[in-house]
């Protein structure tokens, strides 16, 4: 029995961008979220990122090949369904899987023997196995051979050109073979190049890796930054310097810090996960710790170019998580923003892509400020509006 209709439930960065994907393929695609109003404009037309066009969302509508919907009764209609709802941190920076949960639950009212479930939503290796199937085996009646459970970690890079959906190279996994070659089957219909992978545990900590990975580099860049600093050497130079190595180096750049919805996650799973089997990863904890304090030492260098900042007129240049998006998840801008009005500075700051944020307005970039300091550097800025501002730029050392 092949694959005809998918529901892919959250229509996220991860999901809504997928939908279309898929729907293109020639598939019929549900698009579940319980935000109700992201539905609503979904249905509209109205695309919620900035790497799916509203054209896109409503032609997809117009063919009968997307339906945004807020109600989980569309599940009986469907053949696979896609699991890529966010599994964030809490407050206590402990992963938290509370949303992945209710989105399971709501889905077992629907199982069927025939239904493929795939989980794109990252996880701590042994997730899948051992905390999604029993949930599942608990909510239905199912015998555990009927439940086609599959998992296949998103890759998505927002704004990427040159990377997407179908040219990314695809981790696909599964309990049983048959859930496996089914999965394959199935993203081979709009993903070029499939990796098989052995086991869902291989898949869980391949997708954690790849995370970890830049954040151990962008710590270790971002302490390379501080040492340059203070001796005086542009980072940039001797990033641009070692990257003409055509072998075993790969270049990462200095910032206030990581953000999104990947980098300062991610790897906390894989750390988790790790304390759990008494298997501590004290790389990942040091680079998390390293990045957590990129904002403090920034404050540090702004104190230093301006004395005592209460009173003074300071404007931070972008406060998304990277250049060219839009995004403000886990942002570290937010964090030096705060602990400069804690100081008592007048901050403001200036992201036309994020136009609106936290409850204030992106303010213009003008002569009327003690200090601009580049955060995040957008392709569409123009520094010279700042006049004879002094800038302190996160992404050079001096």
């Amino acid at each position: 029995m092949g694959i005809h209709s998918v529901a892919v439930v959250g229509q996220g960065y991860v999901g809504l961008p997928l939908s279309m994907k898929i729907a293109s393929a020639g598939f019929i695609v549900y698009g579940i979220d319980t935000n109700k109003e992201l539905i609503t404009n979904l249905k509209s037309g109205v695309s919620n990122i900035a790497d799916v066009d509203s054209k896109e969302v409503l032609e997809a509508i117009s063919k009968g090949a997307y339906i945004p919907s807020s109600s989980y009764d569309v599940l009986s209609k469907v053949d696979a369904i896609i699991i890529c709802v966010p599994t964030p941190l809490d407050e206590h920076k402990i992963p938290d899987l509370t949303i992945l949960d209710k989105a399971i639950e709501s889905t077992c009212e629907y199982l069927n023997s025939n239904i493929l479930l795939i989980i794109e939503s990252t996880v701590a290796p042994g997730t899948v196995r051992t905390h999604i199937l029993p949930k599942i085996l608990s909510l239905t009646e199912f015998a555990e051979d009927q439940i086609r459970l599959c998992f296949s970690p998103e890759r998505v890079d927002p704004s990427n050109l040159s990377w997407n959906i179908s040219n990314t190279p695809k981790l696909v996994s599964a309990l049983t073979n048959r859930d496996l070659e089914k999965a394959l089957d199935f993203y081979s219909k709009f993903v070029k190049t499939l990796i098989r992978c052995e086991s869902v545990e291989i898949a869980e900590t391949a997708k954690l890796l790849e995370n970890s990975f830049r954040l151990i580099n962008i710590s270790f860049i971002n302490e390379l930054s501080m040492f340059c600093e203070k001796l005086g050497i542009d980072i940039n130079a001797v990033i641009s310097a070692a990257s003409t190595k055509p072998y075993g180096f790969m270049p990462f750049y200095p910032s206030i810090g990581v953000g999104g919805h990947c980098i300062p996650v991610d790897p906390v799973y894989l750390a988790e996960k790790a304390r759990s089997i008494n298997a501590p990863m004290q790389t990942i904890d040091l680079s998390l710790k390293i990045n957590d304090q990129m904002p403090e030492y920034y404050l540090r260098r702004i104190e230093s170019n301006l004395g005592d900042v209460k009173n003074k007129r300071l404007i931070i240049i972008g406060v998304a998580y990277k250049p060219n998006v839009a995004d403000t998840r886990e942002t570290p801008v937010e964090d030096l923003i705060n602990k400069l009005r804690l100081k008592g500075a007048k901050v403001f700051w200036h992201d036309n892509l994020v136009n609106y944020w936290k409850g204030e307005a992106s303010t213009p970039l003008s002569n009327m400020f003690d200090l601009a300091i580049i955060a995040t550097p957008h392709d569409y800025l123009n520094l010279s509006e700042l006049g004879n501002v002094p800038i302190l730029n996160t992404r050079s050392s001096i």
